[in-house]
C-alpha cells in the first residue's frame, strides 16, 4: 500500500536546522526538476512575484520564503506541513515508509524528508513554466511507483501532475447530509490515513481499506474507486 497525501498551504517555517539537501530527498530522479524550480523562484522580484505565485499582498512574507530556499533552515516535512488534514493525521507519531506527500516544488517527498517552508501551489504560473502539472508529469511518471494499492488523498490539481495507470487506486470522499464539505473532507482524509498507518496491517485491495476504516468506527462504503465516508 502507498498513501498519497496533499501538501498544506499553511506551513510552519523551521527556525533552525541545516538547509535542504536535494540529493537526500526521496525519489532522487526528481532532483533536476526540483533544482530548476528553486532557481526560478530565487530569481523572482516583488511585487510581480505575488502575481506569479497567485498570492495577495497579505501573504508577502510567506512568498519571500521562496527567494532563499536553498539557504533556509529545513525540518522534516511532517513538521513543516500543517492544516486540518495533518492535525487529524498526526504523522510525526506514525510510520511513514508507505507515505508520499505531493508538492508543486518537490514533486513528492517522504514525511521524514527535510524541507524548508515555501509557498507554491500547483496552480501557480511561473516565468517560462506556464503549467506546473505539465512540468511534473513526465518526471513523476518515471519516478513514482505505479503498482499495488494506492490510497490517493490528493486534491485535483495534484492528481493532474501524476495519475497512476497500473495500480489499484482508491480515493476518499466525505459527506455531511449528502453534501461534500471541504473542511470535513480534509479532516476525514487525515483520519483515514491515520487509521491505515496505525493499523499495523498492509491492505492489498480497496475492500481491505474499507474494512479497516469500518473497524475504526467510521461509516464507510465503497463506491467504484472511492471510499465514501458518511459523517
Amino acid at each position: 500500500m502507498l498513501i498519497l497525501l496533499p501538501p498544506s498551504e499553511g506551513k510552519t517555517a523551521p527556525s533552525e536546522g541545516a538547509p535542504v539537501e536535494l540529493s537526500e530527498l526521496a525519489l532522487p530522479a526528481l532532483t533536476k526538476t526540483r533544482s530548476r524550480l528553486l532557481d526560478v523562484l530565487a530569481r523572482l522580484t516583488f511585487p510581480r512575484a505575488l502575481q506569479y505565485l497567485g498570492l495577495s499582498e497579505s501573504l508577502r512574507a510567506e512568498a519571500e520564503w521562496d527567494l532563499t530556499l536553498r539557504e533556509a533552515p529545513a525540518a522534516p516535512a511532517h513538521e513543516v506541513y500543517t492544516g486540518v488534514l495533518y492535525e487529524h493525521l498526526g504523522l510525526g507519531s506514525l510510520p511513514g515508509d508507505d507515505v508520499l506527500i505531493a508538492s508543486a516544488l518537490w514533486g513528492f517527498v517522504r514525511p521524514s524528508d527535510r524541507i524548508p517552508a515555501y509557498r507554491l501551489s500547483m496552480g501557480a504560473t511561473l516565468p517560462r513554466i506556464p503549467s506546473l502539472p505539465a512540468l511534473w508529469r513526465e518526471p513523476l511518471r518515471r519516478a513514482v511507483p505505479d503498482s499495488g494499492l494506492i490510497v490517493d488523498l490528493r486534491s485535483g490539481a495534484y492528481t493532474a501532475a501524476w495519475k497512476p495507470k497500473r495500480a489499484t487506486v482508491v480515493g476518499v470522499r466525505a459527506f455531511v447530509d449528502g453534501k461534500t464539505v471541504s473542511h470535513m473532507v480534509k479532516a476525514t482524509r487525515g483520519d483515514v490515513a491515520r487509521i491505515l498507518l496505525s493499523s499495523g496491517e498492509r491492505p492489498e485491495a480497496p475492500e481491505d481499506v474499507a474494512a479497516l476504516v469500518r473497524a475504526a468506527g467510521l461509516d464507510a462504503t465503497l463506491a467504484g474507486r472511492f471510499l465514501d465516508i458518511t459523517l
